[in-house]
């Protein structure tokens, strides 16, 4: 930053000579052979005249005059005075504008003084000065300048308010830059979700369309390749007689339980190679023979058998507390001693059963339903049971010893706990169903069986015994008794014919028919009146059900042989 220029500061010395048509004052460097002299005072004794005033008017002297090239004249300088003159006074010899004396001019020679132009440090002068002085053009530099940076009291608050806007909009950027990454990741996460949940669901079977049970097409091997523990189930009744056989299946691999119904007209195999019937089996063959023999009609591997009485059943509903189950008739009071009394069990949604409602709903077989209705609500009654029961283990398993029932050797107490504890965790989650096996009315599986239960629930591959192995009978019990169908299932199970039951008509009928279609079947029909205690006169030819081999309708002249 340069100081402020005062005259003989530095080395050069500078003399003011007068004041510019803007009023600005002028300088002009003293010349070295000059600098000797007296100095004076450039303010003393000023006197008005004209534009300025003159410097060298100390006496009266008249200001330097220049002169005219045009006219050959002297004329008063720039001004009231020249500045370009050599400082002689009025009246002296002429000189040319650079300070030089006019030659013979004047009686004394003045020496040539090499004089600088006149100049205001720090101060541009107008633009055409040079013009009108008739001067040389002057050069200048920029190094030869220096500049005076003048503070500005604001420039701190607008630095300060610039860097908070910057500051401010970084923050906003960065901001949204947090916000996009935020958004990213949560759909990664999302994304690692779905793709896991799809993932898990197919590798459980749970997806439509390609779980075991949605789907028969190209799972095959995939329910073949699974895993699940199966136990059967038989229902005794104590006091009405009959059984009801169900399969208990747990899945492990697609986390899914099944009870799965099995009529008793499905044909069997018994240890002597004969075709039986699974009621027959179980009341003959037992639990061991009856295994073995749905295993080799299913294909599937059962790791024990739970024989459960109908008090017991009575007993285990109680223990967990009854049950709700949506029941499709009304079920009257076995001990009622009137007639038209009160139902012991009401039909409606969510009915709740205790112990001996339970059983009651369970055994229940109205006149002239099948077996199947009833076998459905004992499956009813099982699903009951397992959604009130405990998922613990321990708990369950307690709840089994409690019953002090005596179980098959191959399954315990602890291992019957804790099968159903796993059980009762699907049923209370919504992944357990119940399915009813589909049999032909010879007892034999048919298509859907094999492809449906047999295969995706099971696991397993249908394997009927051969229809030819046995004459197959239908029944038909119209004497109006309702026990007299299960006698005679028994008499002819015994004889080692095929029962298939026919129902019961609308009417009782007074006498007794075997009837066959085929004129080879004629033997075989005497063989079957003869079994039941039939005369041979109810034999006769005529139409009977393509499934079977011999027709037989009960009249009411039809005497059991059998109690």
């Amino acid at each position: 930053m340069n100081d402020r220029y005062d005259p003989g500061y530095g080395d050069d010395q500078y003399e003011l000579v007068g004041y510019d048509e803007y009023g600005r004052p002028v300088y002009r460097q003293v010349p070295a052979q000059q600098t000797q002299q007296q100095t004076y005072d450039p303010y003393a004794q000023q006197q008005q005249q004209g534009y300025g005033y003159d410097p060298y008017a100390t006496t009266g002297q008249q200001p330097p005059t220049g002169y005219d090239y045009g006219t050959g004249q002297q004329q008063p300088a720039y001004g009231s005075y020249d500045p370009y003159a050599s400082g002689q006074q009025h009246g002296t010899a002429p000189h040319d504008p650079y300070g030089q004396a006019v030659a013979g001019a004047g009686t004394a020679q003045q020496p040539r003084v090499a004089e600088q132009t006149a100049h205001i440090p720090q101060q541009a002068g107008p633009a055409d000065d040079e013009d009108v002085r008739g001067g040389p053009q002057r050069d200048y530099h920029t190094e030869q300048f220096a500049f005076v940076e003048d503070p500005d009291d604001n420039s701190e608050d607008v630095i300060d308010w610039l860097k908070f806007t910057e500051n401010r909009t970084e923050r906003r950027e960065e901001a949204r830059r947090r916000a996009r990454s935020r958004i990213v990741a949560v759909v990664v996460v999302l994304a690692l979700a779905a793709v896991g949940g799809v993932g898990y669901l197919w590798y459980a079977g749970k997806l439509p369309g390609l779980s075991s049970d949605d789907s028969a097409t190209g799972t095959a091997t995939a329910a073949g390749a699974q895993k699940r523990d199966v136990i059967v189930v038989h229902l005794h009744d104590t006091k009405g007689g009959g059984t009801a056989t169900a399969l208990l299946v747990d899945n492990t691999t697609t986390k899914r339980g099944t009870t799965v119904l099995l009529p008793n007209s499905l044909a069997l195999t018994s240890d002597d190679g004969t075709t039986t019937t699974l009621a027959k089996s179980v009341e003959d063959d037992g639990s061991d023979g009856t295994r073995d023999a749905l295993d080799t009609v299913l294909g599937t591997d059962i790791q024990g058998t739970w024989r459960l009485d109908t008090p017991y059943l009575q007993n285990l509903v109680d223990l967990v507390g009854n049950i709700d189950v949506d029941t499709d008739t009304d079920v009257p009071d076995p001990g009622a001693k009137k007639k038209g009394a009160a139902p012991l069990v009401n039909q409606g949604k969510a009915q709740t059963l205790s112990g001996k409602m339970a059983v009651a709903y369970a055994t229940y077989r109205a006149p002239g339903e099948a077996q199947n209705a009833q076998l459905e609500r004992f499956g009813q009654v099982l699903q009951g049971v397992l959604r009130k029961m405990s998922s613990d283990p321990q708990a369950a398993t307690t709840t089994i010893q409690t019953l002090a029932q005596i179980l098959d050797p191959s399954l315990t107490d602890k291992d019957l706990g804790t099968f159903l504890a796993g059980l009762s965790d699907l049923a209370k989650g919504g992944d357990y169903r119940t399915d009813l096996l589909p049999v032909q009315t010879d007892g034999t599986l048919s298509a859907q069986a094999s492809e449906g239960v047999v295969k995706n629930v099971l696991g397993g591959t249908a394997k009927s015994p051969d229809k030819d192995a046995a004459v197959s009978v239908s029944v038909q019990n119209a004497s109006g008794v309702k026990d007299n169908t299960e006698k005679a299932r028994v008499v002819l199970l015994n004889g080692g014919f095929t029962f298939l039951e026919g129902g019961t008509p609308g009417s009782a009928q007074a006498t007794s028919k075997v009837t066959y279609a085929d004129a080879a079947d004629k033997a075989d029909a005497a063989e079957v009146a003869k079994t039941l205690g039939l005369p041979p006169g109810s034999v006769t030819k005529g139409k009977i059900s393509a499934s079977a081999d011999v027709a037989v309708v009960l009249g009411q002249d039809y005497e059991p042989s059998s109690d």
